[in-house]
């Protein structure tokens, strides 16, 4: 990751193992970590959804992003992934194809990759289906033309601080206007959190703006549960205070990172954090740190990649 450097492009359309093996939860747990003691690890980056966990608990950050603790998928996520799998899918076909049934004989594809768990976890694939009847009365995939989906983005601040992630769909209008969209299978917020709602598409577009030195026209939020959409037009003054969020929060980490002092933030989101068993709040004992991953050339690209859950 060079400073400066441009997005990352996606390549060929993934599979939906692709899509399951880069979250960062499983529906089973894996291997424990000392399977992976060995592995050259390198400095984590920072992601929107790693960002996220670390405003509301700096402890949960340190059990996905350093720790890798293993989680159980829940159903709603795995559904989320099929979803996104489909509407991926969907976009690589010529505009003309994309119409309803062609989607549901792509989830009918998507859900025959699963493995017979994943196929149990999932459950009945008509609440999938039901998602991509939604997406089609939001929008006619027919008309757009995206210039990427599942479009993976990495760049670095000029103080250093790296940023990554997955966009769903980075459209691009004739006139070169950009828009941001991510599909979210959940409903809508309330108005009082549709801030904290942006938070992931505001990261997008702040690496857009430093990597290619692009203003995203319009950011949007498609809530496929209840049909809704949310939008927002960031400025570049916008985007300039959300940096210094950013590189504020990333100090703090670093902070905490050389001594693993990453302490509970007990919550209403603590009710389904899957981590109680070992987080002092509740009792538990965390796990031996394991110390902050080091930089290395050997190191994966994917090493400390963290994606944001569908």
């Amino acid at each position: 990751m060079s400073r400066g450097s441009g997005p990352r492009l996606s390549g060929a359309t993934s599979t939906v193992r692709d899509m399951i093996e880069t979250t960062t939860s499983s529906p089973t747990l894996p291997a424990p970590r000392a399977s992976q003691e060995g592995r050259t690890r390198r400095r984590p980056a920072l992601s929107p959804s790693r960002a996220g966990d670390f405003k509301q608990c700096p402890l949960l950050y340190r059990f996905r992003a350093v720790d890798r603790l293993p989680e159980r998928r829940s159903t709603a996520q795995l559904r989320g992934i099929v979803v996104h799998a489909v509407l991926e899918r969907l976009f690589a076909l010529d505009p003309p194809l994309r119409r309803p049934e062609r989607a549901h004989g792509l989830l009918a594809d998507v859900v025959a990759e699963l493995d017979e768990e994943e196929r149990a976890l999932l459950g009945d694939p008509a609440a999938a289906g039901a998602l991509v009847n939604a997406y089609f009365a939001m929008e006619d995939p027919r008309r757009l033309r995206p210039e990427a989906c599942e479009l993976f983005l990495e760049t670095e601040l000029a103080n250093g601080v790296g940023l990554r992630g997955y966009v769903d769909r980075l459209d691009v209008s004739p006139e070169g206007d950009v828009r941001i969209v991510d599909y979210k299978t959940g409903s809508a917020p309330r108005e009082v959190f549709e801030a904290r709602a942006l938070f992931q598409l505001k990261f997008y577009a702040l690496v857009l703006l430093r990597a290619r030195g692009v203003l995203p026209r319009q950011l949007r939020l498609m809530y496929l549960a209840d049909g809704q959409s949310l939008t927002h037009s960031p400025t570049v003054a916008e985007l300039e205070r959300f940096e210094r969020t950013v590189v504020a929060l990333w100090n703090a980490i670093l902070r905490a990172a050389p001594t693993g002092d990453f302490r509970p933030n007990p919550g209403r989101t603590c009710s389904w954090c899957p981590h109680q068993a070992v987080c002092p709040a509740f009792g538990g004992t965390p796990p031996d740190y394991p110390g902050w991953p080091g930089t290395s050339p050997d190191a994966s690209p994917d090493d400390a990649l963290e994606t944001a859950p569908p």
